[in-house]
């Protein structure tokens, strides 16, 4: 489910390089720190690269928003016969054990949560797991869907692309937190998030604040070879 981050050796960037990295993360401190100036932009591909097709704007208001308006919750937006909450549980989780009809699951492991990196067990009816939008929904409304039409939040809300099983307790820590404001406690899946983030912003046209464009392009500078997810 995770990929590792990988960490190439880094050299001095040029002149050239430099100006990039600046422009991308705005040329301010903002988000709690500034961008390392030494690791290089991201080639063709990548995450890193990627963040540069971002617009920038400021967060608009969370007025209006309701969980309602992205649709009724993990709905077959797929047309396999099952919910996506359920969809994602067996996408995530080993040793699944499902209902009868195939669908409902009852039990599992997630062997090494995201966010934590630690093992947490699965029973239906527990809330010791949960499916996060890794873009959160209150987020996305701020920054772009809430003009979209109801059709197009459903698909979002319901993206595998957006979606993974999480530990309970460090997802509703995270709350509707972007880039700028939380990351993972396991730093190990910090490159693999952020990129993924990137990457639901991109497919949907979502914008970021220059903030969040910072903490991005900090993440991805210690992992520049890490890919945009697809999907």
């Amino acid at each position: 489910m995770t990929s590792e981050a990988r960490r190439p050796s880094r050299r001095a960037a040029p002149a050239a390089a430099l100006a990039l990295l600046l422009a991308l993360t705005g040329c301010t401190g903002e988000g709690g720190g500034t961008a390392d100036a030494s690791a290089e932009p991201g080639r063709e591909g990548t995450a890193l690269e990627a963040v540069s097709s971002l617009t920038v704007k400021g967060r608009a208001p969370r007025t209006g928003y309701d969980r309602d308006d992205f649709g009724s919750a993990w709905i077959d937006t797929d047309d396999n016969g099952c919910g996506t909450r359920d969809d994602i549980l067996r996408r995530d989780l080993t040793d699944v054990s499902l209902r009868s009809d195939g669908c409902e699951v009852l039990s599992g492991t997630l062997e090494e949560d995201p966010y934590t990196g630690r093992t947490v067990t699965f029973r239906r009816g527990s809330s010791r797991v949960d499916i996060d939008h890794v873009v959160a929904l209150s987020d996305a409304w701020q920054k772009g869907a809430a003009d979209w039409p109801e059709r197009r939040r459903v698909a979002f809300a319901n993206d595998p692309l957006n979606l993974l099983a999480v530990s309970a307790a460090a997802n509703r820590g995270k709350g509707d937190g972007d880039a700028a404001t939380w990351l993972p406690a396991d730093k190990s899946f910090r490159c693999p998030y952020v990129a993924r983030q990137v990457a639901v912003k991109e497919k949907y046209g979502l914008w970021v604040t220059r903030a969040e464009r910072a903490a991005m392009v900090r993440v991805l500078t210690t992992c520049p070879d890490e890919p945009l997810p697809v999907g």
